[in-house]
C-alpha cells in the first residue's frame, strides 16, 4: 500500500493534497488569537472539507480496499466499546481452544440484549500475532456457533461484524476441519431461531468473512470491501503479480465495494462514514453503527421464528437470480434482499 508517514499517523498517498493543509492548520492553530489568522484557518478549514469530500465521493475500488486497511480505522473491538453497554466476553469451542481472531460475548445495544460475535484483528503486533491478524481457525468458527446456539436458547439478537482477509489458510487450520467448520456455519446460521444481523466493518474476504456473515439484514458501511478473494489474490492468480496495476484491475473487477454490493443485492444497505472515513472519526462511526443496528432490531424482533428462518432462507436463495420470482409462503413475490419485503401483520410476534 502507497503510503507516507505524516504527524505521527498513517497518510494514505490520495490524501497527500488534504495532509498538507491539515499541516498548515496546525502551524496557524498554535498562533490562534489574531483576526487574520482565525480568518485564515476557517477558509483552510473550509478548503481542506471540500476537498475531502470530493476525494472520497471519487474513491476507485483499490482505493477503497486502502481506506479500508487503515491502521487507525476502528476495529471491532473498538466498535464494541463504544456501542456495547455491560459487554461480557465469551471464550473458547468446547472443543479444542479458545481462537483470538473470533471474539463472542452478551452486551447491550440500547434496549437490546444481544450476542456480538466479530473478527479481531489486533492493534500491536503481538496482538495481531495472537489474533492471526483477524484470519480465524476452525476453533474460531465453532466457538462462533455455540455462542450463537447460545444466543438462539435464550432468545437474544446475535450481531455480528466482519472484518477479516479470509480464514486462516495454514495446514493446522486445513486438518481440524476449516471448510466443514465454515460450511457448518453456514448452514445452521440459516436456521437459527432468532434475529441476525450482520456488518462488514472493514474487510470481507472469501469464506472467512461468510463465516459468520448469513444474517436476516446484512450491511456494510461506505469504505469496506466485501468479495470472494482479495484484490492481491486475485491478481497474483489472473496476472500472475500483484502490483499497484494489477491491484487496481482486479479490485474493480470483482466490484467489491459497498455500492457495487448493494446493486448486485449482495447487501441490504450501506452505512454511511464521516468524511474522509471511519479512521478520522471513529465515534461518529461507531454512532451510525449503532443507529443501524437499533433500527433493525426493532423491526426483526417483531417476527415470529419460523418466520425469521423463511426469509432468511428465501434472502439468500434469490441471490444471483436473473429474472423471475420466488414466491413466498403467503403466494406473494418474495424480493432479493429483506429491506423490500412487506411484512404480513399474521407474521408479527406481537
Amino acid at each position: 500500500m502507497a503510503a507516507t508517514a505524516y504527524a505521527g499517523s498513517y497518510v494514505l498517498d490520495f490524501e497527500e493534497p488534504i495532509t498538507a493543509i491539515e499541516s498548515r492548520l496546525a502551524e496557524l492553530e498554535v498562533a490562534g488569537g489574531d483576526p487574520v489568522v482565525d480568518r485564515q484557518v476557517r477558509e483552510l478549514r473550509a478548503e481542506r472539507d471540500r476537498l475531502l469530500a470530493r476525494i472520497y465521493a471519487s474513491l476507485t475500488p483499490w482505493q477503497t480496499v486502502k481506506v479500508s486497511r487503515h491502521p487507525a480505522r476502528p476495529q471491532s473491538t473498538d466498535f464494541i466499546e463504544m456501542i456495547c453497554r455491560d459487554f461480557v466476553e465469551l471464550h473458547g469451542d468446547r472443543q479444542f481452544a479458545d481462537d483470538r481472531a473470533i471474539v463472542t460475548g452478551l452486551g447491550r445495544i440500547r434496549s437490546h440484549k444481544v450476542l456480538v460475535v466479530a473478527h479481531r484483528r489486533g492493534r500491536t503486533t503481538s496482538e495481531k500475532i495472537a489474533c492471526n491478524f483477524g484470519c480465524a481457525h476452525p476453533e474460531g468458527y465453532r466457538k462462533a456457533l455455540s455462542k450463537m446456539r447460545l444466543a438462539e436458547k435464550f432468545r437474544l439478537p446475535i450481531v455480528t461484524l466482519i472484518d477479516t482477509k479470509g480464514a486462516y489458510p495454514g495446514v493446522g487450520a486445513e486438518q481440524r476441519g476449516q471448510a466443514e467448520s465454515i460450511a457448518r456455519n453456514l448452514m445452521e446460521m440459516s436456521r437459527l431461531r432468532t434475529p441476525i444481523v450482520c456488518v462488514v466493518i472493514g474487510e470481507g474476504g472469501s469464506g472467512g468473512a461468510l463465516g459468520i456473515g448469513v444474517g436476516d439484514r446484512v450491511a456494510m458501511l461506505q469504505h469496506a470491501w466485501y468479495s470472494v478473494i482479495s484484490p492481491e489474490g486475485c491478481a497474483a492468480i489472473l496476472w500472475k503479480q500483484a502490483n499497484e496495476q494489477t491491484n487496481s484491475l482486479a479490485a474493480a473487477s470483482l466490484r467489491l465495494t459497498a455500492r457495487d454490493n448493494l446493486e448486485n443485492a449482495l447487501i441490504d444497505d450501506v452505512i454511511g462514514e464521516p468524511p474522509g472515513g471511519a479512521h478520522r472519526d471513529p465515534k461518529a462511526a461507531a454512532l451510525a453503527l449503532q443507529e443501524w443496528i437499533v433500527e433493525q432490531l426493532n423491526d426483526l424482533v417483531r417476527l415470529k421464528p419460523e418466520t425469521l428462518v423463511r426469509r432468511r432462507f428465501e434472502k439468500f436463495r434469490t441471490i444471483g437470480m436473473v429474472r423471475g420470482g420466488v414466491e413466498g409462503a403467503t403466494g406473494g413475490p418474495v424480493t432479493a434482499g429483506p429491506s423490500g419485503v412487506i411484512v404480513d401483520p399474521s407474521e408479527a410476534s406481537g
